[in-house]
């Protein structure tokens, strides 16, 4: 009989991330196939009619970087490569697949990673399990690696939720900014910190190597999520690869935005007055990004990056001299180098 259930993407791009040594890259490659291998194993763990839900996104492909980021940073230690990198690897892609199923749903998504989103395509009730099948899935598995690895899932479980919640109920009173990247930090920043941390500690790393790998995943996580917010604003839909203004059309106001609507130029004070409502055409978003691009959203946006990027490079600099700290450097570079 056919094997006909869907089958995860066999080879995974190291986008962003350059390798002064070939056998380096060889390894992480290496063992990126084997968070494959693993991840397809346990996401046909069980009834058919659950894995070809819970597996739609993992098959729909994905950049995988935060195994990449698990693996790579488990070449710091004694256990590098080892069965046990390779399982908290997996948990924290599984984890974020399963972020991914929530998110499309509070969203109303229609699409994810090129395919239809599992809301659209099964329903909001279906989407919803998948994603706590997934978090089942990667219970099972975290629990292979002892109470210091679920403990710390505890928290980071705890860590997006409250980010979620924190976006869903928005600022309040509160300053709009510090908001924003409290959310960003708790979304995004928490589970690429996990994917260090988790490398390096069963990678068999120093504790002050594991600090700083975690505290690294914290800052270019959000370094990730405000580069891709400003590309969101100003780049044109074929650069970026999706409809310019899409955050805004969807009434959510990320960092440029943020920045541009205390801006005390006359275009500040239109696009003040033009964001106090919905934006109910298309017309209207294209005058709300023509006005953005007339203030200083844009630079001051790219100001927070940039101090970001400078706590990146402190960390690394405490990461022995070598190979994997000149990857790591490279990934932050190439990740600001997509606004520059």
């Amino acid at each position: 009989m056919n094997d006909t259930r869907p089958r995860l993407h066999r080879d995974t791009p190291l986008t962003g991330i350059s390798f002064d040594e070939p056998e380096l890259a060889a390894t992480v490659s290496r063992d990126l196939q084997r968070v494959e291998e693993l991840l397809q194993k346990e996401l046909n763990h069980g009834e058919d009619f659950v894995n070809e839900k819970v597996i739609h996104l993992a098959a729909a492909g994905g950049k995988r970087f935060r195994p990449m980021f698990a693996v790579l940073a488990s070449q710091l230690g004694t256990r590098a490569s080892c069965e046990d990198v390779i399982k908290a690897a997996t948990v924290v892609e599984m984890t974020h697949l399963a972020t991914l199923y929530h998110d499309d749903v509070m969203d109303e998504a229609d699409r994810r990673r090129g395919v239809e989103s599992a809301n659209a395509r099964w329903g909001n009730s279906v989407a919803i399990l998948a994603g706590d099948i997934l978090l089942a899935h990667a219970s099972r598995l975290m629990a292979t690696l002892g109470t210091d690895t679920v403990a710390h899932f505890a928290q980071t479980f705890g860590d997006l939720v409250t980010g979620q919640m924190r976006e869903t109920v928005g600022p309040g009173d509160g300053d709009k900014i510090e908001h924003y990247l409290n959310v960003v930090h708790e979304k995004t920043g928490v589970l690429i910190s996990s994917a260090g941390y988790l490398g390096a500690l069963h990678g068999g790393c120093s504790p002050e190597i594991t600090r700083a790998l975690q505290q690294f995943g914290v800052y270019i996580g959000t370094i990730f999520q405000i580069v891709d917010d400003i590309i969101d604003i100003f780049s044109a839909s074929e650069q970026s690869g999706k409809t310019r203004g899409t955050d805004l059309r969807e009434g959510v106001f990320t960092l440029p935005v943020l920045f541009a609507l205390k801006d005390e130029s006359p275009a500040g004070e239109e696009l003040r007055g033009l964001l106090a409502g919905p934006l109910t055409s298309d017309d209207d978003v294209e005058r709300a990004l023509a006005l953005i691009e007339q203030t200083s959203g844009r630079e001051q946006a790219l100001e927070v990056v940039q101090q970001f990027t400078d706590k990146a490079f402190d960390e690394l600099s405490t990461l022995p001299d070598g190979p994997v700290r000149s990857a790591l450097r490279s990934l932050t570079e190439y990740s600001i180098s997509r606004v520059r």
